[in-house]
């Protein structure tokens, strides 16, 4: 299942934990080189240790910040000379009723969720453009499906991320660029950590407790969508703990 994958060079977003530092250890070891991207630079040193320095490079960074976005990709294109994939997987998980009035998560997540998706489109397409090929995995999830109380903003910015992924995919056909989103369900990553509402946050962290599947899952989805012939674009991999009902 990793046939295709040898040799490309990955541009991974929030890959200091969770599903993107799992998903650069499947890629690392299927033969890719991964470039880190996140703002805790120590975990991102440790990673490209444990991955070794020939395969994996780490960049501390932003993804609010569209300017340390473009530097992320033309680092990855100075270190391994070129860049075929761009994981925007940076994300929090704001819920909390609307009532609450959370209005700094509400923006955090906007810029995050929203912003940081667009940014790295934005940085990585000059580069796709050019060589006339390249992959975007832009990171939903089942909220970006389902609504539930509380999931208001999230959800939002979740359909969000699905919706231009789904318009860039059709802007993108002249330079046969291919785009995949991933919508998972409660994956064991530090994401329940960004839910900061009272009451909200005990909720989510014993779901998780009870559903959560490991993030090696989300990083074989990944697998399989870069691994698929040139031909074949895999739009949409939505996925579930199997005892998860929403």
């Amino acid at each position: 299942m990793t046939e295709g994958i040898t040799g490309k060079v990955v541009a991974i977003t929030g890959a200091s934990s969770g599903l993107g530092a799992e998903t650069a250890r499947h890629l690392v070891a299927a033969g890719a080189k991964v470039v880190l991207g996140a703002r805790r630079v120590d975990r991102l040193e440790a990673l490209a240790d444990e991955l070794g320095r020939e395969n994996a490079a780490p960049f501390q960074l932003d993804v609010t910040d569209a300017a340390q976005l473009r530097a992320f990709t033309a680092f990855a294109v100075e270190t391994f000379g070129k860049i075929d994939v761009m994981i925007n997987n940076a994300g929090l998980m704001p819920l909390s009723p609307l009532e609450m009035g959370r209005v700094e998560e509400w923006d955090q997540a906007i810029d995050v969720n929203i912003k940081g998706v667009l940014y790295g489109i934005h940085a990585a397409l000059p580069y796709f453009r050019e060589q006339r090929s390249g992959h975007f995995i832009n990171v939903s999830s089942v909220a970006g499906h389902v609504i539930s109380p509380g999931g208001a903003v999230y959800s939002a910015t979740k359909y969000a991320v699905r919706a231009l992924t789904e318009a860039f995919r059709k802007e993108a056909k002249p330079y046969n660029i291919r785009n995949t989103i991933l919508s998972p369900g409660a994956v064991d990553t530090e994401l329940p950590q960004s839910v900061k509402a009272p009451g909200v946050s005990e909720f989510v962290a014993k779901f998780y407790e009870d559903a959560a599947i490991s993030a090696s899952s989300f990083a074989r989805c990944v697998v399989f969508a870069l691994s698929q012939p040139e031909d074949m674009d895999v739009n949409e991999i939505l996925f579930r703990p199997t005892s998860q009902e929403l």
